[in-house]
């Protein structure tokens, strides 16, 4: 057979796998339901309720919204961290909410719907040791979740420390309690509630300065453009009705132990 013709088929293969692709919309229609990959271990975003044992959370809602868009059901596929893009890129669920921070390396793997949620990556270090900047955690152990980019940003803003990764959150921030590192990398919110949790027994401290501001966005594997126009509609929607405002408070408000305030809009990610 001749290269040209070699060539020619390569092509045609290729045209027709991304035909198959981009139906994904059509897809998940006809399957009626839509599968989130969701963390399930990550509160406020995604964890099990202790009086229904469901999976809930602000990355529930925020996919369940999808799917009411769509007119389907949610079924929802709990999974570690370092499994989040490998399932999506395999077919083994149709869209990511689960604390996916965007980053350069994983935006040419998958695409990203418009951000949901900003995150302040910071450090949080037990008060006896008395850091409080970043400059004094070089040489020093950081503990964060493996294949997460609190890992990634502590590599590349703190590339004096040695990073330490785990499986869990439980685990990373234990570490720091029992004295096996320095300091936690992980979202501001999550190290606030740990922190409120821990301050009777181990008082502790978040650095004010930020590892790094990280937009997070649902994921979606490459070349499903309908399906992604449709992701972002609903985000769209929910920004300019005002009802991100209210799940934003649902999940992080006044009444919470986060007590934040929404200082964000849903937007297309700049990378």
């Amino acid at each position: 057979m001749k290269l040209t013709h070699i060539l020619t088929i390569g092509v045609a293969l290729a045209a027709a796998t991304t035909t198959a692709r981009a139906d994904q919309l059509a897809d998940i229609k006809e399957r009626g339901t839509l599968v989130c990959g969701t963390l399930g271990t990550a509160e406020p975003f995604s964890f099990q309720d202790p009086k229904t044992r469901e999976i809930v959370g602000y990355d529930v809602d925020m996919c369940s919204k999808v799917a009411d868009h769509l007119g389907v059901k949610l079924e929802l596929k709990p999974m570690s961290v370092e499994a989040r893009i490998p399932e999506l890129m395999q077919g083994r669920v149709d869209i990511l909410a689960a604390n996916l921070g965007w980053t350069a390396e994983r935006a040419q793997q998958i695409d990203y719907s418009h951000s949901y949620f900003v995150s302040q990556q910071k450090v949080v270090v037990t008060e006896e040791s008395g850091i409080t900047a970043l400059e004094q955690l070089a040489g020093k152990k950081v503990s964060a979740l493996k294949g997460s980019s609190s890992a990634q940003g502590v590599q590349r803003e703190i590339p004096d420390a040695e990073t330490v990764t785990y499986q869990d959150t439980s685990s990373a921030f234990l570490a720091v309690v029992q004295g096996k590192v320095d300091g936690f990398c992980a979202s501001e919110l999550i190290l606030v509630k740990l922190r409120k949790q821990a301050e009777e027994s181990s008082p502790l401290s978040i650095i004010e300065k930020s590892v790094f501001v990280e937009p997070w966005g649902l994921g979606i594997r490459k070349g499903e453009t309908a399906f992604k126009t449709e992701v972002n509609k609903v985000l769209t929607d929910l920004d300019t009705s005002g009802e991100a405002d209210g799940l934003f408070t649902k999940w992080f408000g006044p009444e919470t132990v986060y007590e934040m305030k929404r200082d964000f809009k849903i937007g297309e990610i700049q990378g």
